[in-house]
C-alpha cells in the first residue's frame, strides 16, 4: 500500500506538473521494514527538476489536499541545488507533514537523521539508485543533533508532565499514540548514537527493554499496540514513559556527550 500511495502521488503530480518530480524515495518506517498501517505514514524524499515557482506551489498544495488521508503521504521537497548539498539545518523548504503541505516555515525533517535513513535504507520509487545520489551525512552533526534533541525536545516535553498531569487520575485512559511516542522516540536516538544506524519504532521498543529492563513491560505493550493489538494506556503509563525518556537521555549524554 505504501508504494501504491507513492504512485498515486506521482500520477497526480505528473498530470499537473509534467517533468517536475525527477526522483521519489521512500524513507521512514517503510524503508526500515516496519511499516504498520494504520499507525504508519508514507514518508518520502522528493527530488525536483527545478526550484518551485508560485504556480508550482499552488499546484502542489492542491495535489496534497486531494491525496488519501490513510495512509498519510508526507515528504520533503529538494530542488537540484539542495539535492547536492543535503541540508541538515531545518531551513524553509516545501514539505508535507501529517498530510498537510507547508511552504513558509522551517522544515523540521531536514536533519542528519533523514539523510542517514535515506543513505542506508532509502527505497527508490522514481530516480537513480540511492548509492548514485551521493547522500552525505556529517557524523559529528548527527551525534550533536541526537543529543540536543534528547534534551531540547524530549526532556523538555516530559518536564511539563508534573504540571499538566497534576489533576488527572492515574487510571484515566489516553490516546495510545501519545504514550508510545514517548516510549519509542528517545530510544531510537540512543540507538543511533550507540550504533550509527537508524532503527524502526518497534525495534526501539525492544532496545529500550534491553537497555532499561524496568521499562520492558511498557515497551512491549507499546510494540504490541503498533502491531495492531488493542492495548490501553493510562496517565500512569504516560508518567512511566516520561521517566523512561529521562533515563534514556541522561544515559546518552553520559556515554556520548561532550
Amino acid at each position: 500500500m505504501a508504494t501504491e500511495t507513492a504512485h498515486t502521488y506521482l500520477d497526480a503530480v505528473d498530470r499537473a506538473l509534467p517533468g517536475y518530480v525527477r526522483g521519489l524515495y521512500l524513507v521512514g518506517s517503510v524503508a526500515l521494514g516496519a511499516w504498520q498501517p494504520p499507525a504508519s505514514d508514507v514518508d518520502t524524499v522528493i527530488l525536483t527538476s527545478r526550484p518551485a515557482t508560485a504556480d508550482d506551489l499552488t499546484a502542489l498544495a492542491q495535489i496534497h489536499a486531494e491525496m488519501p488521508r490513510s495512509p498519510l503521504f508526507d515528504g520533503v521537497y529538494l530542488e537540484p541545488g539542495l539535492a547536492r548539498e543535503w541540508p541538515d539545518d531545518r531551513r524553509t523548504v516545501p514539505f508535507v507533514v501529517n498530510g498537510e503541505f507547508q511552504t513558509d516555515r522551517p522544515c523540521g525533517e531536514l536533519t542528519p537523521v533523514l539523510w542517514l535513513t535515506l543513505q542506508r535504507h532509502g527505497i527508490p520509487v522514481r530516480g537513480p539508485a540511492v548509492a548514485d545520489l551521493d547522500v552525505r551525512v556529517d557524523r559529528t552533526k548527527l551525534r550533536r543533533y541526537n543529543l540536543d534533541n534528547l534534551r531540547g525536545y524530549w526532556q523538555a516535553a516530559v518536564a511539563t508532565f508534573p504540571t499538566e498531569l497534576a489533576d488527572t487520575a492515574p487510571d484515566e485512559v489516553l490516546d495510545p499514540a501519545v504514550v508510545t511516542w514517548f516510549v519509542h522516540g528517545p530510544a531510537r536516538l540512543h540507538h543511533t548514537l550507540a550504533h550509527g544506524d537508524i532503527i524502526a519504532k518497534t525495534a526501539a521498543g525492544d532496545y529500550l527493554a534491553q537497555l532499561f529492563p524496568e521499562y520492558a513491560a511498557l515497551a512491549h505493550r507499546a510494540n504490541r499496540w503498533r502491531a495492531g493489538a488493542p492495548e490501553q494506556f493510562t496517565v500512569a503509563d504516560l508518567r512511566t514513559a516520561g521517566d523512561s525518556v529521562n533515563a534514556v537521555a541522561d544515559d546518552a549524554w553520559r556515554r556520548y556527550g561532550d
